[in-house]
């Protein structure tokens, strides 16, 4: 998995692309810490460039969730297509997560 940081005036994006799996440990505390330095902004993960996600990649998104809410962050998840989107579904993350198109 990779990731580019977007900003804006009212939101901090992280888009990823290629594949979020279990060996993806190091990324995911790069966007914790992209996290951490969020002051009063929106957290946007934009998933659209991303091509597959296993169940060690549904759970960092529910890490990075945790996180975001820990620091009353509003977190949206985006751009899910495919077989994550599936994943997702599968998964039943749509409960948890807010998810946006």
């Amino acid at each position: 998995m990779e990731f580019k940081t977007y900003r804006t005036s009212d939101a901090v994006e992280a888009r990823l692309t290629g594949r979020m799996e279990f060996t993806d440990h190091d990324g995911l505390r790069e966007i914790v810490a992209l996290i951490e330095g969020i002051r009063g902004q929106r957290f946007v993960l934009d998933l659209s460039g991303l091509e597959f996600i296993d169940s060690a990649g549904l759970g960092m998104l529910l890490i990075l969730q945790e996180e975001a809410e820990s620091r009353n962050i509003p977190m949206t998840v985006r751009g899910a297509r495919g077989d994550v989107r599936r994943s997702i579904d599968l998964a039943r993350l749509g409960d948890i997560l807010a998810l946006a198109d």
